[in-house]
């Protein structure tokens, strides 16, 4: 990894790269403090009940969202709640409806219950990064699971094995969180 002067350096011209971003009110520091407000036009506004509607018959739509997950709106904010199984079923409920027109922010209240014992959530978690073709054999990745709280560490090569790492533990039944502490070595 670069200086800070460099990362500083690549990121504004990133942002200044892509035509979706208006870069001339961003300012980039050494920590990443995401002060970022969506700003709405009049033609992406939608009062609270239109937001409401659309987020519900998005989750609705998704057959990977479970019965009960509903979404609230507040001034363009999505609250969702409700319980699922799999932590994949709450990060489809956040997919289904973060391309909605007149959202500014998600908030994600979804519980994940699911009643299994110490040994079956370590042998499910396990038996995903085991299925997961993008971690590499002979990887150093320890998942450590305490309740339903999977902490994870080592080394992967790539962003890409890390986030195959991270979604496959989250496909691993009875994970309700995952403490990400893998390093990428590049």
């Amino acid at each position: 990894m670069g200086t800070t002067k460099d990362i500083r350096e690549a990121v504004q011209a990133e942002l200044k790269f892509d035509p979706l971003v208006d870069d001339g009110d961003i300012d980039v520091v050494k920590n990443v403090h995401n002060h970022l407000e969506v700003a709405l036009s009049d033609a992406d506004y939608r009062d609270d009940a239109m937001l409401t509607t659309a987020a519900n018959n998005a989750l609705a739509a998704n057959v990977t969202v479970p019965d009960g997950v509903e979404a609230t709106a507040s001034d363009g904010n999505l609250t969702l709640t409700g319980t699922v199984g799999y932590g994949i079923e709450r990060a489809a409920a956040e997919q289904a409806v973060s391309g909605l027109i007149g959202l500014r922010n998600v908030r994600d209240d979804i519980e994940i219950s699911y009643e299994a014992d110490q040994m079956d959530v370590d042998l499910h978690v396990q038996e995903a990064l085991n299925r997961s073709a993008l971690v590499p054999d002979g990887s150093d990745v320890k998942a450590v699971s305490t309740g339903s709280t999977i902490t994870l560490s080592g080394h992967v090569r790539t962003w890409a094995e890390h986030d195959a790492v991270i979604g496959a533990v989250w496909m691993a039944r009875g994970v309700a969180f995952v403490q990400d502490d893998i390093q990428i070595t590049g």
